[in-house]
């Protein structure tokens, strides 16, 4: 496979102004991938955008105030972290301005997602299906000598600790641990990083007390192979700012005896209904899952977007699927 880095060289080649994009999805390896490019790129003008706040669980990240709502119109370029699929950019391509920008613009997109590529405007890619993006930022820096100081290894350490659950989920690798040795040489402390991260977890009393009202919610299909959550606008209003409802669940859902699938599944008033998976390690089908709804990732962590289906359609969409997938 060609992972296409020397993309990147020639993408920077004639831009003094560039514009780093997350997803309306923001995430540690997202967010860590954004932050490292901003420290890596010193000799251009770099702005942070991303079409959501960043969760309060995120705030951990040394510099994360630098990502804004406001888009730069005026950038001589766009980097894309983290996705290749437009149903997750779907928040700012609403915006006919934006969009309009993105087709106009050069832009590049970096990532790691196994999900197949389907922006629909014209762009340049990186993507690595074998680490996750905050290492592809990490071995664009070394492949054009980039410096990468303390604060940038910092950033691409916390990025790779999110993505791979703290450096223990399959898609680790030698490398991985090679590139988290060579990060710890520049700086990045793991200890003090998982220090700073627990901090940012700490849950208040009524947080938790919510967290045990989602588990009294979850619901299992198939002798319990599979677990549901339903999690509706009111709790998302209540208690998204505090803390997300998927990450206080879905691994929670993850370890109980017999699921190989949890999904939590959020609902809007606007008819909008978002899935994130989660696969136990002898069902590697969460990619797949997302698929059918026009979502994607990895095969034991994705998610998706639908329009087009009630909560209780996707749940029988849901169980038929992980009938026939495991």
């Amino acid at each position: 496979m060609i992972y296409m880095y020397e993309n990147f060289k020639e993408f920077l080649a004639d831009k003094e102004k560039l514009c780093i994009i997350q997803a309306e999805n923001p995430d540690g390896d997202s967010l860590g991938s954004a932050i490292a490019l901003d420290y890596l790129l010193k000799d251009k003008e770099v702005s942070l955008y991303c079409p959501v706040d960043i969760p309060k669980y995120l705030r951990y990240f040394t510099d994360w105030s630098r990502v804004t709502n406001e888009f730069d119109f005026k950038a001589d370029g766009y980097i894309i972290v983290d996705t290749a699929a437009e149903v997750l950019l779907s928040k700012l391509l609403d915006d006919v301005a934006i969009r309009n920008r993105l087709t106009s613009a050069p832009v590049l997109v970096i990532d790691h997602h196994e999900t197949a590529d389907d922006i629909s405007f014209p762009h340049k890619t990186i993507i690595d299906v074998r680490c996750a993006c905050a290492e592809v930022i990490y071995k664009i820096a070394k492949k054009f000598s980039y410096e990468i100081n303390k604060s940038a290894a910092e950033a691409i350490f916390q990025g790779i600790l999110s993505d791979t659950l703290g450096l223990t989920s399959n898609a680790v690798t030698d490398e991985t641990f090679e590139v988290a040795a060579e990060l710890t040489r520049l700086g990045a402390n793991v200890s003090e990083l998982e220090d700073r991260r627990r901090e940012f977890m700490k849950k208040s009393p009524r947080i938790l007390d919510y967290k045990a009202d989602l588990i009294k919610r979850i619901e299992y299909h198939l002798d319990g192979a599979l677990a549901t959550v339903h999690i509706p606008w009111d709790d998302i209003r209540e208690y998204s700012d505090e803390y997300n409802p998927n990450v206080l669940i879905l691994e929670e859902m993850r370890l109980v005896e017999g699921v190989r699938v949890a999904v939590a599944i959020k609902t809007y008033p606007d008819g909008k209904l978002t899935g994130k998976i989660r696969c136990s390690l002898d069902a590697p089908v969460a990619d797949k899952i997302a698929g059918f709804f026009g979502g994607g990732g990895h095969s034991y962590a994705a998610g998706f977007r639908t329009y087009d289906a009630t909560y209780e359609e996707v749940v029988k969409e849901l169980v038929k699927l992980t009938t026939e997938l495991i």
